[in-house]
């Protein structure tokens, strides 16, 4: 049995951006708190308060914390709701002063009140934690406290690990590197195989595949949305989107009608360079724009960092002849697996490891995933993810305006092109010459995260959120 069980929808969520730890996890926790509350009578619910500690409060504003919170107290899905009904709701609360909870009962409720921003106090369990402050009409009164702990995962105060259940037994149980190199020299599979038997003990592999599926018709509309949407970011940085221009650029005047035509016409331009490398940009920008503009993404670990493995993975498909659903689903739990390893070993939360939790391990995850895809053994691929990650070791959170924007969008570029590098690498190596393995970089991944400044871990305090003035664009 293994000390926690994670499966590859709980690396990979589908949600709404811009952020997996405060803005995703927020709005799941107060699912849970809506649920919680639904046992003692939600109609009988007088008052609600929100009390936002650390990191939450922080960056709060600039990740859309407060509107997340608001949002699920709603009982609205973070998956299925109309990212275009967002600002229009937000503003009718805020107009109205009342919340419907759950969907069932108003109350009053005014978020410039009600939502508090507490940006002195800091819980001890981790940075981003949030509590809810619940009032009943016969008298009761209850307060329950939830964690954000990064890429989605929330953990109600007292529980432990976040997946998808902490008892379930599976076949190849897998907490480091090693044991998951051991599990696939046992069965002969390779990682992605691996997965999938443990997959299974959740359901059947075609539910296995029709979800892995849809998490990358999710991430491949984002791409292609993200690619034709020009504007700038809301916010207030003035940060331009740059995708739409670039692809322009790219496709130079030709036309298409929908994703499989424009992917013929990426396909058409050739493999040189400068060509790929600024395709796989493209994907990446596209993405992470799209997070920014609270758009349907999936966290891949992270929100902040959602647009490397979809740019490596749209990468094989458009030039790796990678345009097949076995290769893609492969590619997705080869890649998942390797984030299930951070989240067990480290962290996947910046506010608690800073950036190198967020984009390093993205990265990690990408170049694993290529490195099977294109044919590696699973010692390559393990070296391939140790690579990426040894390159973004100490990597600073440091968003300027606590906005997902300066530098976030262009280091998910610069960690799908590192991802790529390291799967070539790796492919080309003798990974038993490495000095290094998969589990000493997750080691020092966390040692380093403990030993970072809290200034440079997601807190809008140090780095570059205290050098760029407010107002300018990332160009």
């Amino acid at each position: 049995m293994n000390k926690e069980s994670i499966s590859v929808f709980d690396i990979f969520k589908i949600g709404v951006g811009p952020s997996s730890s405060h803005t995703l996890g927020p709005w799941r926790a107060a699912l849970r708190f809506i649920d919680s509350i639904k046992a003692k009578g939600i109609d009988k619910v007088q008052q609600v308060r929100v009390l936002l500690y650390g990191s939450l409060a922080k960056t709060g504003k600039g990740h859309g914390t407060d509107v997340a919170v608001l949002l699920g107290l709603c009982g609205e899905d973070p998956v299925t709701f109309d990212v275009n009904e967002i600002t229009p709701r937000i503003q009718q609360i805020g107009a109205e002063k009342t919340l419907d909870l759950g969907g069932m009962h108003k109350i009053a409720f005014d978020p410039a009140v009600d939502v508090v921003f507490l940006m002195t106090e800091s819980l001890q369990y981790h940075p981003n934690a949030l509590t809810f402050l619940c009032s009943f009409g016969n008298g009761e009164e209850i307060a329950e406290t939830y964690f954000s702990i990064g890429g989605g995962f929330v953990v109600k105060e007292g529980e432990e690990g976040g997946g998808s259940g902490d008892f379930v037994h599976l076949p190849y149980p897998i907490e480091k590197a090693d044991s998951l190199l051991a599990a696939c020299k046992r069965t002969g599979l390779p990682i992605s195989g691996v997965v999938m038997e443990n997959e299974k003990t959740w359901r059947n592999e075609e539910d296995t595949r029709k979800g892995i599926l849809r998490i990358w018709h999710t991430m491949r509309d984002c791409i292609y949305r993200g690619s034709h949407i020009g504007g700038e970011l809301p916010g207030g940085l003035n940060v331009t989107r740059r995708a739409a221009d670039l692809n322009k650029k790219l496709t130079k005047g030709n036309t298409y009608s929908n994703y499989n035509e424009w992917l013929q016409v990426i396909r058409s331009g050739g493999h040189s360079f400068q060509y790929t490398l600024d395709w796989v940009s493209c994907f990446a920008l596209a993405v992470n724009e799209e997070n920014a503009s609270f758009g349907r993404v999936v966290t891949a670990p992270t929100n902040g960092a959602a647009g490397v493995v979809p740019a490596v993975l749209q990468y094989f498909i458009a030039f790796c002849d990678g345009d097949s659903d076995d290769k893609i689903v492969n590619f997705l739990l080869t890649a998942s697996e390797i984030g299930s390893i951070f989240k067990k070993g480290a962290t996947l939360s910046a506010a608690m490891g800073g950036c190198q939790a967020e984009i390093g391990v993205s990265s990690s995850m990408a170049a694993a995933a290529l490195a099977e895809a294109l044919g590696g053994t699973v010692e390559q691929c393990l070296m391939a993810g140790e690579i990426a990650m040894e390159h973004h070791l100490g990597l600073t959170c440091d968003p300027v305006g606590g906005l997902v924007q300066v530098p976030c969008i262009e280091r998910n570029t610069m960690g799908a092109i590192k991802a790529i590098t390291a799967a070539q690498l790796a492919l080309q190596g003798n990974p038993g010459n490495a000095r290094i393995t998969l589990d000493a970089v997750v080691n020092t991944m966390y040692e380093t995260a403990l030993d970072m400044n809290h200034k440079y871990k997601e807190t809008a305090e140090g780095g570059l959120a205290v050098q760029v003035p407010l107002g300018l664009s990332e160009c």
